[in-house]
């Protein structure tokens, strides 16, 4: 292992830290001036270097930027008597691993240089990257599955349906069974059909013809002309409305189209690859999904794990993430500690591989230092204690209580309007008063307790259940509040008019007006 390198013009500071360091065995090296620290590297360099900022001649941030020119994965720790917020933000600009103000406290100083000698020496040890990174990351044997029937689909055209919960990277392995077809060499165009209102997603999936309707004012090219001898890849496919399906199943069937306004048939040499977060097969008995373009869809099927079945790939994704992201705003990538990466990995994360993306962006723009440890990372993770709006409950009243709550079935309404259950907006604020002291919001702890005693149940697709409970919740108060103007709750809710008028249509919900 090599010394760490010393750098200030104040002896004092020089001895001190190199008989503390010496207690712990720790070589060292001492310099009087960033002169000469750096007239050393160009021949040898430490293993972490310690700067003083202000010193005659060449000043510790002018020594930083050097370093990180020609060494950039040298860790270096900053450390000055003038501690003002200009030199903290200089030396994290620069690249500096932690800073240290004077005077200050020895032990604290050995134990942050040792934080910096083991990230240094983790880093010696990683390999260098390839200069392609894949498009999918994972080793846990669940992906391993999927990664094996890409594989086995590399020379196919057939239709794959993937299933999957929100924010499992549905549209990456799309992408990737589209890059590795015959196909990868012609466009890949991805659609998400829930994101379209539904007046403007025919013309969005097939293209208009001149004058087909008001403001139709040239012809257009939909999305399946424009993905013509490639890959079309139709996200959330379960909310498409029951119309397109059928033009959907067409399409699929005979090979060919019409634009909206048009009478001459456009043929459609097209992949398709459909994904969804729901289930099909309960739409299908819902009527709320066609049972012959769900088997049309459903040739291939590959189901996405959830990050939950995936633990071990945690570490691997945060580093990758930490990686894209310093990279996309040119700084110093952040590390994590062993413990962080073990508290990381033991999260639920419902939003999956998309929310450790957007923890991990957080992490570089917020995370002081360079090692990020578990109190670094945001308080609603390691404030949070899995289950404890659950344990809470038995601050609620009993089932034998004159007050105990009967909770609507799954099956019933909205949580407000349960038809199995009493309403609850009476006992609600009693429900959020027991369940603050847990440190959740009411609302959030009683939506818990629900998801908790459906999953104790054995029910399927609690998500698809509560979220379309808690949507008409939302949009039922929403119109009470506005006195049924629906275009009015919509600006309140903040969604467009279509979405709320396909969402009430969808939730049955009656006592809307559109003035």
């Amino acid at each position: 292992m090599k010394p760490i390198w010393i750098v200030d013009d104040d002896a004092s500071i020089r001895w001190v830290l190199e008989k503390a360091l010496a207690r712990e065995n720790l070589a060292t090296r001492s310099f009087a001036s960033g002169r000469e620290a750096l007239a050393a590297f160009e021949t040898e360099s430490p293993q972490v270097l310690v700067s003083d900022i202000r010193m005659p001649g060449e000043s510790g941030l002018d020594l930083l930027a050097a370093v990180k020119e020609s060494h950039p994965g040298l860790p270096v720790i900053v450390i000055t008597a003038f501690s003002d917020l200009d030199s903290a933000v200089a030396s994290f600009q620069g690249g500096a691993f932690e800073y240290l103000a004077k005077p200050f406290d020895i032990d604290k100083a050995v134990a942050l240089i040792r934080r910096a000698l083991e990230e240094s020496l983790r880093e010696a040890s990683v390999e260098i990257a390839p200069a392609e990174t894949p498009e999918i990351l994972g080793q846990a044997p669940a992906m391993q599955e999927v990664f094996r029937a890409i594989g086995r689909l590399s020379q196919s055209n057939v239709t794959v349906l993937i299933t999957g919960e929100s924010g499992t990277g549905k549209e990456l392995v799309a992408r990737a069974l589209h890059k590795h077809s015959p196909r990868a060499q012609q466009p890949f165009i991805a659609l998400n059909t829930a994101a379209i209102p539904k007046d403007l997603l025919e013309s969005e999936l097939f293209g208009h013809e001149r004058g087909a309707f008001t403001g139709a004012q040239a012809m257009r090219r939909g999305r399946f002309e424009q993905a013509e001898n490639g890959t079309l890849f139709l996200d959330e496919i379960g909310d498409m409305p029951f119309d397109l399906q059928t033009r959907l199943l067409r399409v699929l069937s005979d090979g060919h189209f019409y634009r909206v306004g048009g009478h001459q048939p456009v043929r459609a040499n097209v992949r398709v690859i459909a994904a969804t977060h729901q289930n099909l097969e309960q739409r299908v008995r819902d009527g709320l999904f066609r049972e012959d373009l769900y088997h049309r869809l459903n040739v291939i099927r590959l189901r996405l794990p959830s990050l939950r079945e995936r633990r071990e790939d945690i570490p691997i994704l945060v580093r990758h993430f930490l990686v894209q992201s310093a990279r996309q705003l040119g700084v110093e990538t952040k590390r994590m500690s062993e413990e962080a990466l073990r508290f990381l990995s033991g999260l639920e994360l419902p939003g999956n591989v998309r929310q450790l993306e957007n923890l991990c962006n957080w992490i570089t723009v917020m995370a002081p230092g360079q090692t990020v440890e578990v109190k670094d990372l945001p308080r609603d993770l390691t404030q949070a204690q899995p289950g404890a709006a659950v344990n809470s409950l038995s601050a609620l009243p009993g089932p034998g209580s004159a007050a105990a709550v009967a909770m609507p079935a799954p099956s019933a309404g909205p949580l407000h309007n349960g038809a199995d259950g009493v309403a609850l907006q009476g006992v609600m604020p009693g429900l959020m008063s027991a369940l603050a002291p847990a440190g959740a919001d009411g609302w959030i702890g009683l939506l818990e307790l629900q998801a908790a005693r459906m999953l104790s149940e054995g029910q399927v697709e609690v998500m698809d259940v509560l979220g379309r409970q808690f949507e008409s919740a939302l949009i039922r108060t929403a119109l009470k509040h506005t006195h049924g103007r629906k275009n009015d709750a919509a600006i309140r809710l903040g969604i467009g008019r279509n979405t709320i008028t396909r969402k009430i249509a969808e939730l049955g919900i009656d006592g809307a007006k559109d003035e």
